[in-house]
């Protein structure tokens, strides 16, 4: 099995590349990076931004690590992205999408991923407005792949999320998503997050990581891990005596969906008040119990 480290848990605490990046290799034992773009942002201008960008591509190098992916970070998921009320911020948004495959390919990485954005409730409940949007944000994906494939990018990869204001939200409809995507330029593929797939007060009886992994396998290019309860999306680490999950579950129920080969990247969102001690204690003891169970 293949572990991973988004690296959203060093957000507004570890911002010095190289410090960071021998805290992943020495102090996490992890191999696998999925970069932040918290930690840059698409939106810099582009001789800066990309300067900073090649910085922690340079210095995950040095330690030995390999930065496998980029992935929307907290901030550009607060915005409504392809999914927007009105035209105009949804072509921004493509614009912003195809910065970040500029910068994702300005640290030689080749897998950009993200979510495609969400509605407002009134939009979302209203059928042939949700049908629109769905169809408009289908041509956004496709543009996208098409200017990843000038740009070499290897594929793309959409987050499922936990709110009927996005799309996907369930199993069928991430098929079905994945379905609609056919002959992409390049491969569009799912990422697959653990606390999203459990998140009873949305999915009810779909709340079930098996299900998940049975229905969206062959479209599976990532997945995140966090520790939660089942009831919010948490993001914690798995210190937290309220989760569910425990490494042997994740294990277990891997392996027998057969997705060994795919990498999972632990995904910890801290609240920002948090003592950098307690968070990067948190850190250590989870990718200590992540890396025993990812290599038993």
């Amino acid at each position: 099995m293949k572990l991973g480290l988004n690296l959203s848990f060093a957000v507004k605490r570890w911002m010095k590349p190289d410090v960071l990046a021998k805290m992943c290799a020495d102090d996490f034992g992890v191999k696998h990076i999925q970069f932040t773009w918290d930690l840059a942002d698409p939106w810099w201008p582009e001789a800066e931004r990309d300067a900073v960008a090649r910085t922690y591509a340079a210095a995950f190098d040095r330690a030995g690590l390999s930065i496998d992916a980029t992935f929307g970070g907290l901030a550009a998921y607060s915005y409504p992205q392809l999914l927007a009320p009105s035209r105009e911020v949804r072509d921004v948004s493509e614009a912003f999408f195809k910065r970040a495959i500029d910068m994702t390919r300005a640290m030689g990485v080749k897998v950009m991923g993200t979510p495609l954005g969400g509605m407002d409730y009134a939009d979302a409940r209203n059928p042939d407005v949700r049908a629109e949007r769905y169809k408009t944000m289908l041509q956004s994906v496709r543009n996208l792949a098409a200017y990843g494939k000038l740009k070499g990018l290897d594929h793309i990869e959409i987050e499922a999320t936990p709110l009927i204001t996005e799309f996907p939200h369930s199993p069928d409809a991430a098929v079905k998503l994945m379905q609609d995507l056919e002959g992409t330029d390049i491969p569009v593929m799912l990422l697959i997050d653990w606390g999203h797939a459990l998140f009873k007060p949305l999915l009810k009886e779909e709340a079930d990581i098996a299900l998940w992994f049975k229905k969206c396998k062959n479209h599976i290019g990532a997945i995140h891990l966090q520790q939660t309860d089942g009831r919010w999306d948490r993001h914690w680490d798995f210190t937290n005596p309220e989760g569910i999950l425990t490494p042997e579950i994740i294990a277990r129920e891997t392996r027998k969906a057969g997705l060994d080969h795919i990498i999972q990247y632990l995904e910890v969102v801290t609240i920002f008040e948090d003592t950098d001690e307690h968070v990067y204690d948190g850190m250590k003891k989870t990718m200590d119990l992540l890396n025993k169970a990812f290599s038993a």
